[in-house]
């Protein structure tokens, strides 16, 4: 108590004594300058006459004192004045006025230049209106251009004003100019503020005469301590006022401009802070835009106290935002569901020990005289900030490209990295204290024994006590650095210990952070194997340095970051030493959890695709775990699946891939499927592909396909369900099934492209998705669609991205087509509820992407109404297509014209009702196309390379002239047999009677078809021969078909013919008929055979033969001819060219001979000849 009011007392004396001191000098300086304005205003109303007589009017000096008043400085004041007194300027008046107007003066000779004014003015008569003059043409021009020079204009106008406080202008003649501008200044520059540091300049030191202004510290102080402070008499009081009203309303747009731009940073820190628990990094641009906003602002904010303190005004506390609940709910989506109530930031730490160790330091200015502190606590070194990696780059979530280049340039930047230099002895050295010195080796050799809160604590305050000086700070940083790499246990103590000097010392935690950044680069440039222990130390000094505060989390997860990047040996054990270190405090913070889960993903991702060691594996496990523990479930009983279960879940969801598609297709087989509950559990697994990865998906749908080759009831049991699943999403509507809903509809289309349903099914599913629970009515909205759920959009775009590729002919190519147009309406009833700015422009890129993906030449609706005027033609012409080729259809229809447009699209029903028939009827007169022309269409879905072999197979078919049958002549009667069994059927309710009226009654009868167990015997056989053949196909590699097969030469020199072949030919008596050899080439194991086969001319194969030959003959003779005519061209136009150039005339120049050449001549000139004989002179 003691101690702390002798600190109290020791500042109040501090305080008085300011406060007696700035009384003093404010009393010699006002006394001097009204002493000075005195003589001033005499010398204008007596002033003597100058004894011209005794002084030097020489033009080299009074030009030389000319040139030394453009360059004034304080110092030269004597000399100036007594070459003033002895020289006779009255001639040189107006370059004097002048040159006091250009000068370039700092503040410190404004004095000066005021002295030798006042002299000048007492001695001439005209130097003050010359002056004054110079001053109204300089301020004139200032008025209304541009400031360039604002460090000169504040020393002017200092000088201006001070001129006229000391009497050389008078009130007159010189507050008008300085009143404009004053006000030029204060009304330019009420936005941007540039001109604040003119304004400073006035109010400090010319605000006593012009303004009656004390600075709140002297002014408070003066009250304290009963100090009367003199004030000016120059201006009376009601001309201070207006000029201090002026300020004062300067000051008001500076603080307008000062909540402006903390605003403004204050949002751009908020949009920082998003960006970076959402994608992880902030762009360089971004980084910068906020670094120069709290430059602007602090910059402003301490001449915004600099004026309020010498105005006397007070400077209102900076606006906050409104609370970030934006912010909040990120951050809370962090934490888990059993956090939320404790709080974020109370689960960074451990316990209550491990936060009391990391956070309760001891506040050492509390306990300790500022004189021992005073000089270390403002900090003199800058931090070395190595570019490492920038804490924010890069404008997307973590792109790979972009951080492997950043990575790259930092790796690039130092080729042989050297390790961080330290201070030397010399340095260190304190020369005459040698006890300081002993004092400090002792103090360094007690602190590896501080091993506990309170001796590191105690050691701490020694520090401050008895050795803070430069020299000893620096040994200190030297020696904690250089803790031995074996003795782990320091690093915490040691790093509270730099925690606790780092308000008093702030350079010694500078100091440290480089060298430890610098000696990190130096650890991973390093390739070696060796040392491991001193780079597990660096890194775990940074992880202890950074739970304090003192190390930046930025930097620490760029540390993180190129230990991943090159993710092998050493830099394995390092990075796992950081995240155990500091690993849950970056989780578990707000501004570093996103980019900590990110790189903890990454870890992991690296672990599974490298074959690591056993050990690290292990040891990145335990690091991932402690950071990230999982969650412990309170259902400690939990039902284990038995082993087959997890065997069949195994197979399915882990191991089931694009490659080994064949082999767990073997494996399923093998299960026991006549066992009823594994056989029920694996066609649940089938079914549940939300379980398995979505790329997956598609190895699911080919496994299915070829299991029902060998058990068809599995194919029918999976599909159902899969429509279950879809049909269920569509009626509950929930969005927690999202993801499911979006992986049946997958299945779906994927069953589809393997051939296991037909594409009704994709059809009906389709129509369903628009149709079912749809309200077209927005004023009453569905519970099962509502307008603003597009989940079935992005459900019909899926579904069309996997399998509407193949809807490209046929039927399947006009359903779709229809369908389209009905899908456009769904989509623009759900876009009309939105304005166009609200709608997700995701969705409209989706959709839009879709249809173009399957239709690319279509052409887009623009609006709801043209969309629904698309669907009434449609539906009216179907509708009449279907009445037309049936007649009895009309009474289900109606009167088409007037039916609303909103009943054209019914739900589909599931029974097998007459609708359903009807609708196929007239679904197919429409299309006019069958379902076995469209399983035709279908055939090269799956493999492209059956598309040969299917091309090949039609030919085929065209060979068998009247074999095949057109789609019409296939597909009409039988189709025409079960529409008229529909109709019959559904027409009454027992009888199957249509009555008309005026019409007697008509009964049409069908045959019945009788089921028996032969024919399902044979189409059981007949379907497993088909799949068998089809997965043969699909194992085979498609070669591409030779067009030509050279013969070889023995060949051709074994089919010559003998001499009894020519003789027995020639024997022949009858002409035999004009043939072609050809050589068949047939295989038998390993080798060729040979066989001359002859063929008449007029077959088909030697005729197709020669028409292609005579094809390609043409093809070559035409671009042959085509060669051939290029080059004469090109060799006319260089004939052309030469020709040309001999025509050209040559070029002469015909000055050269019009005049002779002047010759001059040779030898001695004749002197005779030039001036005339001596005689005739």
């Amino acid at each position: 108590m003691k101690e702390e009011e002798e600190i109290k007392n020791k500042l109040l004396e501090e305080e008085k004594e300011q406060s007696l001191n700035y009384k003093k000098d404010l009393e010699e300086r006002l006394t001097r300058r009204a002493e000075l304005r005195t003589k001033n205003l005499l010398a204008a109303k007596d002033r003597q006459e100058l004894d011209t007589s005794k002084l030097d009017s020489s033009l080299k000096k009074n030009t030389a004192f000319i040139k030394k008043m453009r360059n004034m400085t304080e110092s030269q004041q004597t000399t100036l004045e007594k070459e003033l007194l002895c020289l006779n300027l009255s001639k040189y008046v107006s370059e004097l006025a002048q040159a006091v107007v250009e000068t370039r003066l700092k503040m410190a000779d404004v004095a000066t230049a005021v002295h030798l004014c006042s002299l000048l003015h007492q001695r001439y008569q005209d130097f003050s209106s010359m002056l004054l003059q110079n001053w109204q043409k300089m301020f004139t021009g200032k008025k209304d251009e541009k400031i360039t020079n604002m460090s000169k204009l504040r020393v002017d106008l200092r000088l201006y004003a001070e001129l006229i406080s000391s009497g050389i202008f008078t009130q007159k003649d010189g507050l008008p100019l300085l009143g404009n501008v004053l006000t030029t200044l204060v009304n330019s520059d009420k936005e941007e503020h540039q001109n604040i540091a003119v304004i400073l300049s006035f109010c400090r030191h010319c605000g006593d005469d012009y303004m009656g202004l004390t600075p709140r510290k002297f002014r408070l102080a003066s009250e304290k301590f009963g100090v009367n402070l003199p004030k000016s008499d120059f201006l009376p009081a009601e001309r201070q006022k207006n000029v201090r009203s002026l300020m004062k309303e300067y000051f008001s747009t500076l603080i307008k401009h000062l909540f402006r731009d903390h605003k403004e940073l204050q949002k751009a820190e908020q949009q920082n802070m998003r960006i970076l628990q959402t994608r992880g990094e902030l762009t360089e641009d971004r980084k910068s835009l906020t670094e120069n906003l709290s430059a602007s602002l602090s910059k402003l904010l301490s001449n915004s106290n600099i004026l309020a303190d010498l105005l006397d005004e007070d400077l209102p506390e900076m606006p906050s935002l409104k609370s970030n609940e934006e912010e909040e709910s990120l951050v809370e989506g962090f934490v888990g569901e059993g956090e939320k109530g404790e709080g974020f930031s109370q689960n960074i730490w451990e316990d209550e020990d491990s936060k009391a160790f990391y956070t309760s330091l001891p506040q050492l200015k509390a306990l300790l005289p500022s004189i021992l502190y005073s000089e270390s606590e403002k900090p003199t070194t800058t931090p070395v900030t190595e570019n490492v990696e920038d804490a924010d780059t890069q404008e997307e979530l973590l792109d790979e490209n972009l951080e492997e280049t950043e990575i790259k340039k930092e790796e690039e930047g130092d080729e042989e990295a050297l390790p961080p230099e330290l201070p030397t002895e010399e340095e260190g050295e304190d020369p005459g204290s040698n006890s300081n010195r002993v004092l400090l080796d002792g103090f360094l050799n007690s602190l590896p024994n501080c091993i506990s809160r309170d001796l590191i604590d105690s050691a701490a305050l020694e520090f401050c006590l008895k050795l803070n000086t430069k020299p000893c700070r620096k040994r200190l940083v030297k020696s904690i650095f250089l803790v031995p790499r074996t003795r782990l246990d320091l690093l915490p103590f040691y790093s509270r210990l730099v925690g606790t000097l780092q308000p008093l010392m702030p350079d010694l935690a500078t100091d440290l952070v480089s060298m430890l950044k610098l000696d990190f680069r130096y650890q991973v440039k390093k390739k070696d194997q060796i040392n491991i222990e001193s780079k597990i130390k660096v890194v775990r000094f940074i992880g202890e340095l950074t739970k304090f505060g003192i190390f930046p989390r930025s930097e620490t997860l760029i540390c993180l970051r190129l230990l991943l990047h090159d993710f092998n040996h050493h830099h394995i054990e390092m990075a796992c030493n950081l995240l155990e270190t500091c690993g849950r405090y970056l989780y578990r913070s707000s501004d570093s959890h996103h980019r900590t889960k990110i790189f903890l993903e990454q870890m992991m991702r690296k672990k599974t695709v490298k074959a690591f060691d056993p050990r690290y594996n292990t040891m990145i496990e335990n690091a991932y775990y402690y950071v990230n523990p999982p969650e412990v479930t309170n259902d400690a009983s939990r039902a284990e699946r038995p082993p087959m279960q997890q065997y069949i879940r195994h197979l399915l969801y882990t191991s089931l891939c694009k490659t080994n598609t064949e082999r767990i297709l073997r494996q399923i087989r093998k299960l026991h499927w006549e066992d009823r509950e594994i056989s029920l559990y694996a066609v649940k697994c089938l079914t549940s592909v939300w379980n398995a990865k979505f790329y997956n998906i598609r190895c699911i749908a080919n496994l299915l396909a070829g299991l029902i080759a060998h058990y068809d009831w599995v194919g029918t049991a999976v599909v159902d369900g899969t429509l279950e699943d879809i049909r269920f999403g569509m009626e509950t509507n929930e969005p927690k099934f999202n993801q499911r809903r979006v992986a049946a509809i997958k299945y779906l289309g994927e069953l589809y492209n393997y051939r296991v349903i037909e594409s009704s099914v994709i059809f009906k599913i389709l129509y369903s998705l628009i149709t079912f629970g749809v309200s077209w009515d927005p004023g009453n909205p569905s519970t099962y669609d509502a307008p603003d759920h597009h989940m079935r959009l992005r459900l019909v775009c899926t579904l069309l991205d996997t399998c509407g590729q193949f809807f490209s002919s046929g039927a399947s190519k006009r359903r779709l087509d229809c369908y389209l147009t009905y899908f456009q309406h769904y989509f623009w009833f759900k876009k009309s509820v939105y304005s166009e700015e609200e709608f997700p422009w995701q969705v409209d890129h989706l959709v839009q992407d879709t249809i173009v993906g399957v239709r690319p030449k279509i052409t887009m609706f623009k609006s709801l109404e043209e969309s629904q005027n698309a669907v009434t033609a449609l539906n009216k012409q179907i509708v009449d297509k279907a009445i037309q080729n049936m007649p009895s259809l009309k009474q289900y229809f109606g009167n088409t014209d007037e039916e609303n447009e909103e009943k054209a699209l019914p739900t589909i029903p599931e029974g097998d009702d007459h609708i359903e028939g009807e609708e196929d009827a007239m679904e197919d007169d429409f299309v006019e196309v069958d379902d076995e022309e469209e399983e035709l269409e279908r055939l090269p879905r799956v493999k492209a390379g059956e598309e040969e072999e299917e091309e090949g197979g039609e030919e085929w078919s065209e060979g068998h002239g009247g074999e095949s049958l057109t789609p019409s002549q296939h597909s009409q009667p039988s189709r025409l047999n079960v529409e008229g069994e529909t109709e019959a059927n559904n027409t009454g309710p027992e009888s199957g009677e249509v009555k008309s009226e005026g019409e007697s009654q008509n009964i049409s009868f069908t045959l019945k078809q009788v089921h028996c167990q032969e024919d399902e015997d044979f189409m059981s056989e007949f379907d497993r021969m088909l799949a068998d053949n089809l997965l043969e196909r699909t194992r085979e590699t498609p070669r591409p078909a030779h067009s030509h097969i050279s013969v070889p030469v023995h060949v051709k020199s074994s089919a010559k013919k003998t001499y009894d072949q020519l003789v027995s030919e020639g024997v022949e008596e009858e002409p035999s008929k004009p043939v072609v050899n050809f050589i068949l080439l047939t295989r038998a194991g390993n080798k060729q055979q040979f066989t001359n086969v002859e063929m008449p001319v007029n077959s088909d194969l030697v005729m197709k033969l020669r028409t292609r030959e005579e094809a390609e003959k043409m093809e070559r003779d035409k671009v042959k001819q085509l060669t051939l005519e290029i080059n004469e061209r090109q060799e006319e136009e260089e004939a052309f060219e030469l020709m040309q150039q001999g025509q050209r005339p040559a070029l002469q120049n015909l000055n050269r001979d019009r005049r002779p050449r002047y010759q001059h001549p040779r030898g001695v000139p004749d002197a005779d000849l030039i001036f005339g004989s001596k005689k005739a002179r």
